[in-house]
């Protein structure tokens, strides 16, 4: 496994950074078992000192952590500085709570006392993704340092220097050695790190190919795990919604993160009485997108992370026009250099299409038609995935009682999804299980020891 930057805008390729040898390896591991035995045994208050820090050094390096995103996956700098402000309040906002989300709760019984008390439970390793590199660390690392646990990390391979100025960030934010340890490690070092009975926790984020081999393997050794893994979220617009919000956020939703996102909105499903409009717009906001330099403050639409992501988006949509799709708009690589796709739209994609029930992890969005409320919802539950989704809709009490029968983790109305420190982020079904963010993030990885006064 190579890990190398290489520019998506202009295609360059930087020097490649060395894999960790096994007595390399090995001293990480051996350092983190080291720390976990003193972490724990810090204050809140002592955590929070160093994790404050951390955020706050996030900020005042900004510029150069966003640029690094934007160098090596291609994000829009605006989106990349918002990345980084994002992760630091995420930071902050753990920093602030996590003593009193895992408080000694008191629990009634009917005979003397009873204590339900959180403690860590060791060194976690986390498999994280490239197309948010601060973010989705964050997510892992921020509750479970505050909780006392440890974390080792490999990150994806398109992304080391990011990977490297956090670790480096984490540093100099006080954090001590083997609290926070970044791995550059092979497929087969990332099993070895996973059957190592000193690693007490597994959380990935990613793919649900990926995703289904960590957890058999975390399972064959009965670890705990978490996995953020894929969705096809839907975008349901009913006859009675703003059309100006639903198209606005339509494009949001889809264009976001050049649509490299797992929550990004990807089956738009609207009610015939509006389909027609909403289709028409959606397609002229998407057609007066301006690829560019995602450096560059004008450009509104950024190239894919690598070739690989190009080619395979290119390569689902010859398959759906193959098995009956047609192409709206876009379906093709730009004419220009770097790694950039066409926005596209596909309709008649129907249920015997292989695409049907594929997550497009790029600017290409399905679009279906449906006759009413309840066809909605019955589409947007035919899904393997269940991560997110957005109703639209002028009636809220409509909308919640449409979004309490979507089969998700999160449902948003009159919105595409967003994150916020405080919101639970997770799935069902193919699209993982466990939580992060949130007062449920901190608890995933902590021992919920009962204490018993007889």
């Amino acid at each position: 496994m190579a890990y190398q930057t290489t520019n998506p805008y202009n295609e360059k390729a930087d020097k490649p950074f060395s894999e960790c040898k096994p007595e390399q390896l090995e001293a990480k591991l051996e350092a983190a078992v080291t720390c976990y035995d003193s972490w724990r045994a810090t204050s809140f208050s002592q955590r929070k000192s160093i994790l404050t820090r951390a955020a706050a050094l996030m900020r005042e390096r900004s510029e150069q952590l966003a640029g690094l995103i934007t160098l090596e996956m291609g994000k829009r700098i605006a989106e990349s500085r918002g990345e980084v402000a994002l992760s630091a309040a995420i930071i902050d906002y753990y920093a602030e709570h996590a003593e009193r989300f895992l408080a000694p709760e008191k629990l009634p019984t009917k005979k003397g006392e009873a204590i339900l008390e959180s403690s860590p439970i060791g060194v976690l390793f986390g498999v994280e993704p490239w197309n948010y590199p601060y973010y989705q660390i964050v997510r892992f690392a921020a509750p479970n340092l505050m909780a006392g646990n440890v974390v080792m990390v490999k990150h994806a391979s398109n992304v080391p220097q990011c990977a490297l100025a956090f670790e480096q960030l984490m540093a100099d934010a006080g954090m001590p050695a083997g609290a926070y340890t970044n791995l550059f490690i092979s497929k087969d070092q990332v099993a070895q790190v996973i059957d190592d009975p000193r690693i007490r926790g597994v959380a990935l984020t990613g793919s649900e190919a990926a995703g289904a081999v960590v957890a058999a393997r975390a399972g064959q050794n009965l670890k705990k795990t978490t996995m953020e893994l894929g969705g096809s979220d839907a975008f349901i617009v009913l006859e009675d919604a703003d059309l100006d919000l639903a198209v606005k956020h339509a494009v949001i939703g889809r264009m976001g993160n050049t649509g490299q996102a797992c929550t990004a909105s990807k089956r738009f499903i609207v009610v015939e009485s509006m389909a027609e409009q909403f289709l028409s717009r959606f397609k002229a906001a998407l057609e007066q997108l301006k690829p560019g330099d995602p450096m560059d403050e004008k450009t509104t639409m950024g190239p894919l992370s690598s070739e690989t992501a190009l080619t395979n988006l290119l390569d689902q949509v010859k398959r759906a026009r193959a098995n009956g799709a047609s192409v709206v708009v876009g379906g093709e690589r730009l004419e220009h250099s770097g790694f950039f796709m066409q926005p596209t739209i596909l309709s008649d994609v129907d249920a015997g299409n292989p695409v049907y029930k594929e997550e497009f992890f790029g600017p290409v969005a399905m679009f279906f038609q449906v006759p009413d409320e309840d066809a909605a919802v019955h589409l947007a539950n035919d899904s393997p995935f269940g991560l997110g989704g957005s109703v639209f809709t002028k009636d809220i009490e409509r909308g919640k009682r449409v979004a309490g029968r979507i089969e998700t983790g999160m449902v948003f109305i009159n919105a595409a999804l967003s994150s916020s420190p405080e919101l639970p982020f997770g799935g069902i079904k193919n699209s993982g299980y466990g939580r992060e963010l949130s007062a449920a993030g901190i608890q995933e990885f902590v021992n919920k020891k009962l204490i018993r006064v007889a």
